[in-house]
């Protein structure tokens, strides 16, 4: 029986290139999606989601000159990066995860070719990384859809995408395979309806039936990352292609057999794209799910040979909260992702954001996907966002320790059950604005950016208590616990 982490078990962190760089239009990077959400103080910015948006209310934000749109600017990270990836060696990391930002490679489409300064910062980056110590994981697609894309092809839903995606993804891979061996090929792929704009990339008042072309962008995404692993079995690559969920697993309000039942359907709808993904066909329940629904996806004869044969490598999971669902809150036959079924759970702390802490749920989820899949498994994503307080240039966050600290006990309770776990990257080890609600002041992070919501502050770094207890948690590899 294994009792503890492996020795080469990959510590470390991640980040996303739309929430970090900045840097928004220099060196011919054109505008993304993520460009496009402003930060308004006077509102609730916890439901100023990424949800939706109009064609009229992309236009506004391209040609707007007043607002302010935080990942624009991220923590300058662009220009920062070899000091930001000291401090992470400080702390002894043994990989990082980030995305590369599509719109930075491919910034137009009317001369689709790769723009050379874009592929030098990651070339410097990549060998920053590596010199640093780290292996890099890659994520080719981490909500950073060129806004060409929605305005030229109403995004994913649109086959065309396919191709577009597809080249990006084969200059990722061709130029940087002997360095990076693990790719993520769409982030959270099972988002699109918690974040459709920028998982899709589709405008609402663009289409008749709009979970249609959710579903058909999401099968789209699907077979453009079966197309790179394709790719990387011809060309004889030692990459691994892996995917990613969210995790969204429910718990049953109680025994109630029609919320067991309600959970049971809840959880097939967060698992029917790894199932697809790694069985390398559509399940049953999703497809009569498709026909009750009335949702219409064109799928070829050419893409179910294309799945069959080209299952993914490895399963990236981001784990934040659980959740629990009761009927009590919903009517509808099936359930979808709007959270209507979602009840608070009375068993469970939250945090300032509503979002349920519960390291136990880690353990849960993560057995669920094991027991369905037997994929190696990477904690992609985990951490606590909390408004942290500078004193004495330093972050005394012992609430972030604790979180972190309970769910690398549930993570070693899944290693001792023999789920092979690659590693464990904690969300934002570097304070980095918040992808939902566009706040700098939501922090993740073991370093303190001095930055406001408003971009204000000298950006100045500070390590934070959690800092040197992460280290210590890496140097003895996890065993005091």
């Amino acid at each position: 029986m294994n009792k503890g982490f492996p020795q080469d078990f990959l510590w470390g962190g991640a980040i996303a290139a739309n929430q970090i760089e900045g840097a928004w239009n220099e060196d011919g990077k054109s505008i993304g999606l993520s460009d496009l959400f402003i930060y308004k103080p006077e509102a609730d910015n916890s439901k100023l989601h990424t949800a939706n948006m109009t064609q009229a209310e992309v236009e506004f934000a391209v040609n707007d000159k007043d607002g302010y749109y935080p990942k624009r600017h991220g923590i300058d990270f662009y220009h920062t990066y070899k000091e930001d990836l000291k401090l992470l060696k400080e702390m002894g990391f043994k990989t990082l995860r980030f995305s590369i930002n599509w719109a930075r490679i491919f910034p137009s489409v009317e001369d689709y070719t790769p723009n050379e300064k874009g592929l030098e910062f990651y070339d410097n980056f990549i060998d920053e990384i590596i010199k640093n110590g780290m292996e890099p994981i890659a994520t080719i697609l981490h909500y950073e859809i060129p806004l060409y894309i929605t305005e030229k092809y109403q995004g994913w839903k649109n086959k065309s995408v396919i191709d577009l995606y597809e080249k990006y993804g084969q200059t990722l891979l061709e130029r940087y395979h002997g360095k990076v061996k693990y790719w993520i090929a769409i982030n959270q792929i099972n988002l699109l309806h918690i974040e459709p704009f920028l998982s899709i990339g589709t405008c609402i008042d663009t289409v008749d039936n709009f979970e249609e072309a959710k579903y058909q962008g999401v099968h789209n995404q699907i077979v453009g990352s079966a197309l790179l692993k394709k790719f990387a079995k011809e060309q004889g690559y030692d990459v691994q292609i892996g995917t990613m969920l969210a995790d969204l697993t429910a718990y049953p309000e109680n025994a109630h057999p029609d919320n067991v039942l309600l959970a049971m359907k809840h959880n097939r709808l967060n698992y029917y794209y790894t199932d697809v993904q790694f069985r390398g066909a559509y399940p049953g329940y999703i497809t009569r799910f498709f026909d009750e629904s009335e949702i219409d996806i064109k799928i070829t004869a050419e893409e179910e040979a294309l799945l069959k044969d080209n299952t993914l490598d490895f399963l990236a999971v981001s784990y934040y909260f659980s959740q629990m669902v009761s009927m009590e809150l919903t009517k509808e036959q099936h359930v979808s992702y709007s959270y209507s079924s979602a009840k608070k759970n009375p068993f469970l702390e939250v945090s300032p954001w509503g979002w349920a802490i519960d390291s136990k749920g880690m353990y849960n989820c993560l057995s669920q996907y094991w027991d369905r899949y037997q994929k190696p498994i990477l904690i992609a994503e985990n951490g606590l966002g909390m408004y942290d307080k500078l004193v004495n240039e330093t972050v005394n966050d012992d609430y972030r320790i604790e979180y972190i600290k309970d769910h690398l006990i549930q993570l070693k309770e899944c290693i001792r059950d023999g789920i092979e776990i690659m590693g464990f990257c904690a969300w934002g080890p570097i304070d980095l604005v918040s992808a939902s609600t566009q706040e700098m002041e939501k922090r993740y992070g073991f370093v303190y950016v001095d930055k406001d919501n408003l971009g204000q502050g000298t950006g100045k770094r500070y390590r934070k208590k959690s800092f040197y207890w992460y280290k210590g948690i890496i140097e003895t590899n996890g065993e005091n616990l």
